[in-house]
C-alpha cells in the first residue's frame, strides 16, 4: 500500500490574526502554564549541551505538541502527556485557556498595550479523511481552522503558501521555515501555531549611555559588546553563585528575567541548578532594589535540535512507524512524527524586545526601592541565561542564553 506523510508544521510566529480559543480564565490557564514551564526546563536541560548562544520558544513547542497530542491515542498519548507534563484530563481546554489569557492580557479594552498574540491554523490535503472531532477540537480550543491544499499534485505550491503565512505572522522574521523538499505528495496535514512578541521596556535605556565594552565569553576569550546602562528600581535576587534581575516590559505584564553567574565560567554550573521549584523560589524571592544595570544589546536566530531532545525526554512511540497511534487525527495507524524543526529570533536593544519562533513537526504515515539606596551592581559582561515570561500566569514564552552577544544573528 502507499505511504503517506502528515506534516505538522507547528509554527511559533507573529499573531496579526489572533487565535480565538474557548473562553477561560487565569485559573484555567495556570495548569497549562505550569506544564509548559516544567517542559521548558526539561527541554533546556537537553538543549544546553550545544555550544554557543541558545534561544527558543518553549511555549511554541509545547503548544504545537499539545495540538499533536490532541490526536494521539494509547501509549503514544501517554508518553506525550508525561513529557509535556499535561494533566490527565481537559489538557486541550486548559491550553486553550492559556492562549486566551495571553491574548486578553495584552489589551486594555480595544487598546493594544504591547504585541503578544498567538494564531493557529491547519493545512490539510484535499479529500483526506480527517476526523471531524479532531478538527472541531483544534478549532474550539486552539482557534485553528482547516485550509485545504493539494500536497499530492502541488507540494511546493503548498509549501510556499504555508511559508508565506509564517512570514506574514512573524513580520518576516522567520522565512522559509519549511525547506524545499520537506513537503511531498505524501504530505497530508500541516498544523500551524504562531506566537509573536514585541514590546518596549517599562523604562527604556538611554542610547547615549550605551558603550562598547569587553564581554568575557569564557576561557581566555573576550569579545566586544554594546552594553546598555541604566540605574533604576528592579526586582532583584541574589543566590549562591548568581544574581537575578527582572526587567519589566510596558504595562508590566511581561518581563525578562536575567540570571547572571558570578564568574565568567559559571553558566554551566548554574544551568544544572535549573528546576521548576528552584526557579519559582528565585522569582518569588525577588525584592525591589536599586540596581546599576548593564546589559548587552544582542540579536540572534537559533535552530536548536529538538527531535533528539524530545526523544531523550520520553517521546518515543510517536516517532516510530508502526508503533505511533494518531488515530484521533485520522482513523488509521499510518501516522508518526518524522521530524521537528524549530527556529527562533530575538532582537533586544535600548527600546525593548522583538521575538518570534517557528516549530515544524513533520509526521510521516505508512500504508497503515528609595533613591538614596546604594545600587547593587548587575553587570552582564559574561555569559548569562534569560527568559521572557508572562507575569500573571508565570508562563515562560521564550528562553535562552547569551554566550557571545557579538555573534552574527
Amino acid at each position: 500500500m502507499r505511504r503517506f506523510t502528515l506534516a505538522c508544521a507547528l509554527l511559533a510566529a507573529a499573531g496579526f490574526a489572533c487565535a480565538a480559543p474557548a473562553p477561560g480564565g487565569l485559573s484555567d490557564a495556570a495548569p497549562a502554564a505550569r506544564a509548559g514551564n516544567e517542559f521548558a526546563l526539561d527541554l533546556y536541560g537537553q538543549l544546553r549541551a550545544a555550544e554557543g548562544n541558545l534561544f527558543f520558544s518553549p511555549y511554541s513547542i509545547h503548544t504545537a505538541l499539545a495540538m499533536t497530542f490532541a490526536g494521539a491515542r494509547g501509549d503514544t498519548a501517554a508518553e506525550m502527556a508525561k513529557t509535556l507534563h499535561l494533566p490527565g484530563s481537559n489538557a486541550e481546554r486548559l491550553c486553550g485557556a492559556l492562549i486566551e489569557a495571553l491574548d486578553k492580557e495584552s489589551k486594555a479594552g480595544s487598546q493594544e498595550l504591547y504585541r503578544l498574540c498567538t494564531a493557529n491554523s491547519l493545512w490539510g490535503q484535499k479529500g483526506y479523511p480527517f476526523e471531524k472531532a479532531y478538527l472541531d477540537l483544534v478549532r474550539t480550543e486552539f482557534g485553528g481552522e482547516l485550509g485545504e491544499v493539494d500536497f499530492g499534485r502541488a507540494a511546493e505550491a503548498a509549501r510556499a503558501k504555508i511559508n508565506g503565512w509564517v512570514e506574514e505572522r512573524t513580520a518576516r522574521k522567520i522565512r522559509d521555515l519549511i525547506p524545499a523538499g520537506a513537503l511531498t505528495p505524501l504530505t497530508r496535514l500541516v498544523l500551524a501555531n504562531a506566537i509573536y512578541m514585541k514590546s518596549a521596556w517599562a523604562d527604556e535605556f538611554e542610547p547615549e549611555l550605551t558603550a562598547e565594552a569587553p564581554f568575557h565569553a569564557g576561557g581566555a576569550r573576550t569579545v566586544k559588546a554594546r552594553l546598555m546602562h541604566r540605574v533604576g528600581s528592579y526586582r532583584y535576587f541574589e543566590g549562591e553563585g548568581f544574581q537575578a534581575v527582572a526587567l519589566p516590559y510596558s504595562a508590566n505584564r511581561l518581563s525578562m528575567v536575567v540570571f547572571l553567574p558570578s564568574k565568567a565560567e559559571g553558566l554551566a554550573a548554574f544551568e544544572k541548578k535549573l528546576a521548576p521549584d528552584a526557579l519559582a523560589g528565585w522569582i518569588d524571592g525577588m525584592t525591589r532594589r536599586r540596581v546599576d544595570l548593564a546589559l548587552p544589546r544582542f540579536k540572534m536566530t537559533a535552530s536548536p535540535a529538538v527531535v533528539k531532545a524530545l526523544k531523550a525526554l520520553g517521546i518515543a512511540k510517536a516517532f516510530k512507524s508502526g508503533e505511533a497511534d494518531f488515530a484521533g487525527i485520522a482513523d488509521t495507524r499510518e501516522l508518526f512524527i518524522g521530524d521537528v524543526i524549530h527556529k527562533a529570533y530575538i532582537d533586544l536593544d535600548e527600546k525593548g524586545t522583538e521575538a518570534a519562533a517557528a516549530t515544524a513537526v513533520v509526521m510521516i504515515g505508512r500504508a497503515m526601592v528609595a533613591d538614596k539606596e546604594t545600587p547593587v551592581v548587575f553587570k552582564a559582561d559574561r555569559p548569562f541565561l534569560f527568559l521572557i515570561r508572562h507575569e500573571r500566569t508565570g508562563a515562560i514564552l521564550f528562553m535562552g542564553r547569551v554566550v557571545d552577544p557579538s555573534a552574527k544573528a
